[in-house]
């Protein structure tokens, strides 16, 4: 049996199962070391990713000490997992998902042998409350013969069922069963609230099928072709996956604590819905013809954001949820040490400027694609719009969620120009009713602004604060909102700072220089991948075509075997970094692939009109 001390597995090692109300983590060594139930921000069932085997696991893997992977893969357009093992006594092909659209909350797990024998040990160790909580743990009849364990702790009860279940030894469930060819062993394991009864037992054939179909036709809507085709629409459903079936809100990751840096202090909680992602996501449906999952998020965005202005926040629960008020696990270890491990996250009390210029892009692409507006969605983007002027003097945290003091990032201040232009455009472009004048001023009041502090003449580059002279990868966005062409003297002058001062050695971006300070925490991270698939689309548009192929072969190369990335990577150690997937990380390979491939309207570079140009600077100031 396996050693309770034992790390968890390297996060390139794990691969994503999702029933759009929660997500697994399973490792290559067939081990489930991260599991809320029911939903994605729930308390944590199993936490050894974050901790140790007593933080609670599942693992079912071969017995033989030189059982290899053979394969592993999702099924098809599915997050349906097959891997095959092979001992020096057989081969047996293990089943790994969660059923989708029954409502339920469970994980199938199914294992048939092909060729000889294999024999597998199983341990499982429910510990809900982040692996905190010692559940009364029993073995009952179970309906229609045979036996069940349920776990027992408070709200939470799981009950697992299936042939040769394991036995207790300890605080532990543990024991054997071998497959020969031909034969089968399937487990279920379900969550439930515990003041109701135990769940029947599924059909678990019918279960397969239904869910199978059930990704399947939603990847249907997919038809693009090209070399990139394949990681796009992974991409795609990954961004699926990641949203919650019933609200449309995306989590950023369904992990918290993957450090940054490993052995770091940046560890944080991604199991929310940021309005940038939301927004973010809504485009890349709706350039990909899935026209319906962009009005969920529309809608979910919509009734997040919903009441006082001012008491707009930057992320919300899955529901809408307000209060994610952080705090720190102190009986978990953290991820190869990593500490703290955080819940919740801090920075929902953050003001970022950017945020409301996410949103109202996102929704002028919605509108010029022919979304329509309702007596309930414009009034509330045009309150919106209030929330920031009358914000349009204060400084902010920045995208990067900075921790340090308040400055006027150029990136949150261009973003804050893209909502009063999307302002302007809805009155002037679609009918809709607003203050134009008002808006428009404000606009080219920002614009005068940007360009007199957020751009140094001498260094002939945009900076990351005003009057700064050190760069960051969230400038690479100016041109994605019509800021700038991406090919202007004061673009193609960033983009020469940004390669000298945050390129790392290997040739990818940095989001800014962490030993600067301007965070408030200690430095340390590794290059952010979505900062360099912005560079991918930079090279795309301003005549640097092999160098935007060639930096996105490097990017895609990095994803593990079944299509996942993670928010950063370390390059020289071989190794992802930070939460994991990265739904940001995805969103920009999408956007990446699209400038390379050139398809559809929507991923064209969005020009401004020509009376918003602006003038062409001298690069001796």
């Amino acid at each position: 049996m396996w050693n309770h001390g034992a790390m968890a597995s390297r996060i390139e090692d794990y691969a994503l199962l999702s029933d759009l109300h929660t997500g697994a983590l399973i490792g290559r060594d067939g081990s489930i070391d991260w599991l809320c139930f029911p939903r994605f921000d729930s308390a944590a069932v199993f936490t050894a990713l974050l901790g140790t085997a007593d933080h609670g696991l599942w693992r079912i893997a071969p017995a033989h000490p030189d059982a290899v992977v053979e394969s592993r893969s999702y099924v098809g357009r599915t997050f349906i997992l097959e891997t095959v093992w092979r001992t020096p006594e057989g081969s047996a092909r293990v089943t790994d998902f969660m059923p989708v659209g029954d409502r339920r909350a469970s994980i199938v797990r199914r294992f048939e042998g092909l060729t000889g024998t294999v024999e597998f040990d199983q341990q499982i160790t429910v510990r809900p409350g982040y692996g905190k909580i010692l559940p009364w743990v029993r073995r009952v009849p179970d309906v229609g013969g045979g036996d069940a364990i349920v776990a027992v702790a408070g709200p939470d009860a799981l009950v697992l069922r299936g042939n040769d279940l394991p036995v207790a030894a300890g605080r532990q469930h543990c024991g054997s069963f071998t497959v020969a060819a031909g034969e089968r062993v399937e487990q279920e394991l379900i969550w439930y609230p515990s003041h109701r009864a135990v769940p029947p037992p599924i059909d678990i054939e019918e279960a397969l099928e239904c869910t199978g179909k059930y990704w399947e036709q939603w990847a249907a809507g997919f038809n693009q072709d090209g070399k990139y085709a394949a990681i796009v629409e992974r991409s795609l459903l990954v961004l699926r996956a990641l949203t919650h079936e019933d609200t449309g809100g995306i989590v950023a990751a369904p992990t918290s604590s993957l450090p940054e840096d490993f052995g770091g202090g940046r560890n944080w909680d991604y199991r929310y819905c940021w309005l940038r992602d939301a927004a973010l996501t809504l485009e890349a449906m709706m350039t990909h013809g899935f026209e319906a999952e962009a009005m969920e998020w529309r809608n979910w965005l919509l009734r997040a954001v919903a009441g006082d202005p001012d008491d707009l926040q930057i992320m919300y629960g899955l529901a809408g949820e307000r209060d994610l008020a952080e705090g720190e696990l102190h009986h978990l270890p953290g991820y190869e040490g990593a500490l703290p491990v955080r819940v919740g996250n801090g920075a929902v009390g953050q003001y970022q400027a950017d945020v409301v210029g996410e949103v109202l892009v996102a929704l002028e692409k919605l509108r010029v694609n022919g979304g329509t507006e309702d007596d309930f969605s414009w009034p509330l983007q045009h309150a919106m719009l209030g929330f920031v002027e009358k914000n349009f003097n204060a400084r902010d945290h920045g995208i990067w969620e900075m921790r340090g003091d308040l400055l006027h990032f150029t990136h949150s201040r261009v973003m804050m120009w893209a909502a009063f232009e999307c302002g302007v455009r809805a009155v002037r472009d679609h009918g809709l009713s607003g203050p134009v004048e008002r808006w428009e001023g404000l606009r080219d009041q920002l614009q005068a602004e940007i360009m007199e502090h957020g751009f140094n003449a001498e260094l002939n580059t945009f900076t990351q604060t005003y009057g700064g002279t050190t760069t960051d990868a969230s400038l690479l966005v100016l041109p994605q909102v019509g800021f700038v062409a991406y090919d202007s003297p004061e673009m193609l002058g960033t983009v020469q700072a940004l390669e000298a001062e945050l390129l790392d050695p290997h040739g990818l971006i940095m989001r800014y220089r962490t030993d600067h300070g301007v965070d408030g925490l200690a430095p340390g991270e590794h290059p952010f991948l979505a900062c360099s698939f912005w560079l991918v689309e930079q090279y795309a548009h301003s005549g640097r075509r092999e160098e935007a192929v060639a930096l996105m072969d490097k990017l895609v190369g990095l994803a593990n075997e079944v299509g996942l990335l993670s928010e950063e990577y370390d390059l020289a150690g071989g190794r992802m970094v930070g939460n994991f997937p990265q739904a940001f990380s995805h969103l920009a390979l999408v956007r990446a692939a699209d400038a390379l491939a050139g398809s559809g309207q929507l991923s064209s570079p969005w020009e401004p009109p020509e009376t918003h140009k602006l003038p062409v600077l001298s690069n001796k100031g």
